[in-house]
């Protein structure tokens, strides 16, 4: 390196040390500030908000050694900024005076660092990357824009961060996102969109990228109404768990699906055709249809005894209320209380025209629970619970065939109907496909709180009625729908994502592709590809620009001895190690295996969204007989690899792959 380069590499490290410090700085201010917030708030809920408040920044602000605080740095020579040159990184950094020391990468200045280009630099002259080991600078490389210099995917350091291993959780990409990525991830917050991509196309982190832009963007609004992340399962929210919290964001609610809508504890399970039937949107109608029919006419007049007064509503009256609040479409827990609220109204004018003022709050409380009232709502609203309904209708075919009629086939009747009913919604042992219908019956009977901005990953494998599950937590926020038709393995996963967007309550939400990948390695794809044809959905083959990679197809008539052989030559390798395998094969090599705490044995139903350095598949034929859309899972289990893939079998390939 020559003496000017060595001199330059001095200073960044030198405004890197200082940034760390101005950064522990900020977060000792902000420590002393929690410690003394009860002293300087006037009252006691003000100083519960700046508790919690400062709790929050001094999470915010903290800092990862091993994590560098800036990975870019542009250099402006023309435009408003000219003259002038600002750190990218994390988190924004002040100095002591409240001078930027690192801009944050979602601020709008940070912006040109992803999008600016020869041919439209924004201002910019040079744009600098920094290559880092455990958080020190090691090196940096200069793009002049202004002189026609852009290295785009041919630069070093871009390519060694995107084709870093694999250890750990899931990384941020805030050094590597692409101009296309950082289109979406700066998408406006009033915006729903879906993102098609390919595998190690960099979906989920985009997603992710864009709940951490949003909240920067929209901080207040969004800490009122939340932003949630929804994943497949819990292993792949341990994956992705670390993101966020690395951008200093660390309000993020994280769930699946399932824990979401848990309202009891799921102990029975279904077969696979009642499971199909309860995910299909027509069940949506036959509950609305349970619901509703419980409303009814009055039948007589009503009474209410009140001191020596005898207060009364004849049956017309009555009528014109019940009819009312159904016209006005509120959910059914809300219809019931209208009328109640009604019922006293007509009560109270009465009150009033014979006693010549209006009776106290109290009166109006006890009128509403009076007997007669209760009655009446009990007989022609009554109140509802989603496990009690649910239970009635699951056990009493002639309740389901009156509201299935038309909807459902005798077939799939017979199919939901539990063949060995319990005698009460308490004793049932509930199914995790009961859940998602709970949560409908739940959605008419009241509102629901909704999200500012939901997440969805691996969104293909979403039902019609887990995809009406989300609606209602999102119905007056936006949506990023993160997902690839091809990966989609659920009996019920989608096959057109603007069915999916509909169920969302997000018609018309532009479906945005990412075909080119930064993670998997070209010959990975290339064998996976392989596999689409047969996979009869309509979504572009991927393509990769990494050239490096390894891939290795080895028949085998000692499954025991070859895998023991690639699993000590995956070990030679940096980088973490996951042999995948069909659910039933996975404790047999657990026994004969000998592990240590780089390698994973990992059944192939829970592997989609991760990913490992050296995947090694042991049968695939296996993987692919174990379910009904065994083909769309090995598809998830090959694209795993983002160094080396090792397919080892004794069993013949599948056809697409031959």
């Amino acid at each position: 390196m020559s003496a000017d380069l060595e001199v330059e590499l001095t200073a960044e490290r030198q405004h890197l040390s200082a940034s760390r410090s101005a950064l522990r700085r900020m977060r000792e201010h902000a420590e002393a500030l929690f410690a003394t917030g009860d002293k300087v708030a006037g009252d006691s809920y003000t100083a519960e908000q700046l508790g919690r408040h400062m709790a929050r920044r001094v999470l915010e602000l903290a800092d990862d050694p091993s994590t560098p605080l800036f990975f870019g740095r542009l250099d402006f020579g023309a435009g408003e900024h000219a003259g002038h040159d600002y750190h990218v990184g994390r988190r924004h950094v002040t100095d002591e005076a409240g001078e930027p020391m690192v801009l944050d990468w979602r601020a709008p200045i940070s912006r040109s660092f992803y999008r600016a280009s020869v041919k439209d630099p924004q201002g910019v002259a040079v744009r600098r990357r920094f290559g880092f080991v455990e958080g020190a600078i090691t090196s940096f490389e200069d793009e002049h824009l202004d002189r026609g210099e852009e290295l785009g995917t041919a630069s070093k350091i871009l390519t060694q961060e995107i084709e870093r291993p694999r250890v750990g959780p899931m990384r941020d990409i805030v050094a590597t996102i692409q101009p296309e990525q950082d289109e979406l991830v700066r998408a406006d917050l009033a915006d729903s969109l879906c993102v098609q991509g390919a595998p190690g196309t960099g979906k989920t982190a985009v997603g992710l990228h864009r709940a951490a832009y949003l909240l920067y963007l929209h901080r207040e609004r969004l800490r009122r109404s939340g932003v949630l992340i929804v994943g497949p399962n819990r292993a792949f929210l341990g994956y992705i768990a670390a993101v966020l919290p690395a951008l200093g964001e660390v309000e993020v609610a994280q769930s699946t699906v399932e824990d979401l809508i848990a309202r009891l504890p799921v102990r029975g399970e279904d077969t696979v055709e009642a499971a199909v039937v309860k995910h299909d949107v027509r069940m949506a109608q036959v509950l609305h249809r349970a619901v509703w029919s419980h409303v009814g006419k009055p039948s007589a007049p009503m009474t209410v005894p009140d001191g020596s007064y005898r207060w009364r509503i004849g049956e017309e009256p009555l009528r014109r209320v019940v009819d009312e609040a159904r016209r006005e479409g509120l959910p059914y827990a809300v219809g019931r209380e209208r009328v109640r609220a009604r019922v006293v109204s007509l009560l109270l004018r009465q009150s009033e025209a014979r006693r010549g003022d209006s009776p106290p709050e109290s009166w109006q409380r006890r009128m509403a629970k009076a007997r007669p009232v209760t009655e009446f709502l009990d007989e022609v609203w009554p109140a509802l619970t989603p496990e009690g309904l649910l239970h009635r209708l699951l056990t009493d075919r002639e309740a389901l065939r009156e509201h299935a009629d038309g909807l459902l086939t005798d077939d799939e009747q017979e199919a939901i109907i539990q063949p060995k009913p319990a005698k009460t919604a308490k004793s049932t042992k509930w199914t995790g496909a009961d859940t998602v219908l709970m949560d409908e019956i739940a959605g008419l009977l009241d509102r629901m709180p909704s999200f500012g901005h939901v997440v969805l990953d691996e969104a293909q494998d979403l039902s019609p009625m887990q995809c009406r599950a989300i609606a209602r937590r999102s119905e007056h926020g936006s949506i990023t729908l993160l997902g690839d038709l091809a990966q989609g393995t659920a009996p019920w996963a989608s096959a057109d994502w603007a069915v999916s967007l509909a169920h969302l309550g997000k018609p018309g939400a532009p479906v945005v592709p990412l075909t080119v990948g930064f993670r998997v390695p070209a010959v990975v794809v290339e064998l996976a590809n392989r596999l689409l044809p047969a996979l009869r959905v309509n979504v572009p083959p991927a393509e990769s620009l990494r050239r490096d990679g390894s891939l290795v197809v080895r028949a085998t008539s000692d499954l025991e001895f070859d895998l023991d052989r690639e699993v000590r030559a995956a070990l030679e390798h940096e980088g973490s190690v996951a042999v995948i395998a069909a659910d039933a094969a996975v404790d047999g090599l657990r026994a004969k295996l000998k592990l240590n705490d780089r390698v994973e044995i990992v059944p192939a139903s829970i592997v989609k969204g991760l990913e490992y350095d050296h995947v090694i598949v042991i049968e695939p034929a296996e993987i692919v007989d174990a379910e009904p859309r065994g083909l769309n899972r090995l598809y998830v289990v090959l694209t795993r690899a983002v160094s080396r893939l090792t397919v080892i079998h004794a069993v013949p390939l599948p056809e697409p792959l031959t």
